[in-house]
């Protein structure tokens, strides 16, 4: 029994010290309920705070209505449409995930600057000059709508397409001997069935938007998480920073509140197990269709690619330059180090919610893993202030006892890299090993349990050899996004340490382009690992629900 509740102790604990950033954030805001004084607020709202929210809402609904737009839409042809390419596109589709916003933000501006290969061309070709002709700015609002757009549709497009897959046959022949065409059944049928799933989707690519710092700062676009880093380093204030935050967490905490309440609406979806009968589209429809699936493959991925590869092959030299290996090796020690820590909690907090599922523990694991939906500039503040407190408390005592100053012991070291990236990103790895934990029956933990096992021995005998893939892939996620997790690593790096995604926003901020290339383009080749997974598994299980019921396609 005492065993029992310091088991459920500790799994708490660590679930505490996971949402510290996020307690620090919520401390503050509730410090400036009860203050009297409001003066920084009062400065913020007087000058900055609406043309934040202004820039901010512009911002969130240009990216939904695009990857709606674009999800939508090449779900729904990829699933219930055949027409050529129509097999490759259904993964590669999901290639854009690979490519951080602020990469492919790098890219653009490279090709369609003034002195991009684009306008270069116009000039040439058109004996035009600087004045004579318009452009269309990409460093702007719009340029990061369409941006972030390309590059966070898939979110939309893989939950879409699952519930589009899943949707009853019955439903889509009922349209059809009404005399409803493709496009009818996809509006009054299809589309109001998949709602939850493009609500949820949705939801995840804004909380991606109102967390991304790259695309908006290197745009010149203010948002909150460019006046949380202006207010901080610019202006040296960091009572403002951390009041801003608590108005971001708010928004993302609303954001999570939409989607769980998306998730709940899923039950009105309709299950079953025939799918529904393809559509074989001929002649323009099927041209038609194969555009509208490569266009945002092709603008989100390819050509981004194609210019990394192109301002590597340019800068051949850095490849050969100790320095560039040494920020590799910085980078991928990061993300290994992380990784490992990151898995091994996940593994102690999801075993024990499987061992101790009491209302304690799941509400605890629960909240630990909230720290993918905030921002890492958010999780990064509130860990500076509280691991910043924690060392003045030491020097106060060291120096008192002892007389003598250690500096900074935990602030702007590796330590708080680790354990930013462990509240960032535990919620990856948590949701995947709870997924594999939930595939080993209990009656396996019984048995073990009557044959004298103890509660670790199980875990180490029985469940990690039959979660071997679900610890690999999870090690695998956390290791890439660590590798391009930006803000946090900013903020928190120790100084004169850099990564490869501080190098190539560096060399993007200095306007030095094809020198951010190489770091870029080695954190998209690491970015593509996941996403071969995610494919391979979406093939699985497609093929899966092919083999249960054969069918015949309809002609459209």
């Amino acid at each position: 029994m005492r065993s029992s509740l310091w088991r459920q102790l500790s799994l708490v604990v660590t679930a505490v010290v996971i949402g510290v950033p996020l307690l620090v954030i919520c401390w503050s805001v509730l410090q400036l309920a009860w203050s009297d004084d409001t003066s920084t607020l009062s400065h913020l709202w007087a000058t900055v705070v609406p043309e934040y929210i202004r820039h901010s809402l512009l911002l969130l609904i240009g990216v939904a209505v695009g990857v709606i737009v674009l999800g939508v839409s090449t779900a729904w042809l990829t699933t219930a449409c055949r027409f050529p390419g129509q097999r490759v596109l259904s993964w590669a589709l999901l290639l854009p995930l690979a490519m951080p916003a602020y990469i492919t933000a790098y890219t653009y501006t490279g090709m369609l600057d003034f002195a991009g290969p684009v306008q270069s061309s116009l000039r040439e070709w058109f004996d035009w000059s600087y004045g004579d002709y318009w452009f269309p700015e990409i460093r702007s609002l719009g340029g990061a709508i369409i941006v972030l757009s390309l590059v966070l549709f898939p979110y939309v497009y893989l939950i879409t397409r699952a519930t589009f897959i899943q949707q009853s046959a019955t439903t889509i022949e009922a349209g059809r001997s009404l005399g409803l065409n493709p496009w009818q059944c996809f509006v009054r049928l299809a589309l109001p069935l998949a709602r939850p799933a493009i609500v949820t989707g949705a939801t995840l690519a804004l909380m991606e938007t109102l967390a991304d710092y790259g695309t908006v700062a290197y745009f010149g676009v203010t948002t909150f998480t460019t006046g949380i880093f202006r207010t901080w380093y610019g202006l040296g204030d960091l009572q403002g920073a951390l009041q801003l935050a608590g108005m971001l967490l708010i928004a993302v905490i609303l954001l999570i509140f939409i989607e769980r309440w998306s998730r709940r609406q899923a039950r009105y979806d309709q299950r079953n197990n025939r799918p529904a009968p393809p559509f074989e589209l001929r002649g323009w429809k099927a041209i038609a269709a194969s555009i509208a699936c490569w266009l945002p493959l092709v603008f989100g991925f390819i050509l981004p690619a194609l210019q990394l590869t192109s301002w590597s092959i340019e800068r051949a030299e850095v490849w050969q330059d100790p320095d560039f290996w040494q920020l590799t090796f910085n980078s991928f020690g990061l993300a290994v180090l992380a990784a490992m820590l990151v898995v091994t909690m996940a593994l102690w907090l999801a075993y024990g919610r499987r061992q101790i599922p009491t209302k304690i523990v799941r509400t605890s694991v629960a909240f630990a893993g909230l720290g993918y939906a905030i921002p890492g500039l958010v999780i990064a503040v509130g860990l500076m202030v509280f691991l910043t407190s924690i060392d003045h408390l030491i020097i106060a005592a060291s120096q008192a006892w002892f007389d003598v100053n250690p500096g900074l012991l935990l602030s702007g070291t590796i330590f708080a890299l680790l354990f930013a990236y462990s509240v960032r990103f535990l919620s990856v790895s948590l949701q995947t090993i709870q997924a594999g934990l939930g595939e080993i029956r209990p009656s396996m933990d019984e048995a073990a349990r009557i044959q004298g096992y103890k509660p670790l021995q199980v875990l180490r005998k029985i469940h990690l050899p039959l979660l071997r893939p679900s610890v690999l892939t999870a090690l695998i996620l956390v290791g890439v996004d660590v590798l391009k997790e930006l803000p946090a690593t900013l903020v928190l790096r120790p100084f004169d340490f850099n990564t490869l995604a501080v190098r190539a926003y560096e060399m993007a901020g200095d306007e030095r382009l094809p020198d951010a290339g190489p770091p870029a383009l080695m954190m998209v080749l690491v970015g593509l690992i996941p996403v071969i997974l995610l494919s391979r598994a979406m093939l699985k299980s497609q093929q899966s629900a092919l083999k249960e019921q054969e069918f015949v396609p309809v002609t459209a």
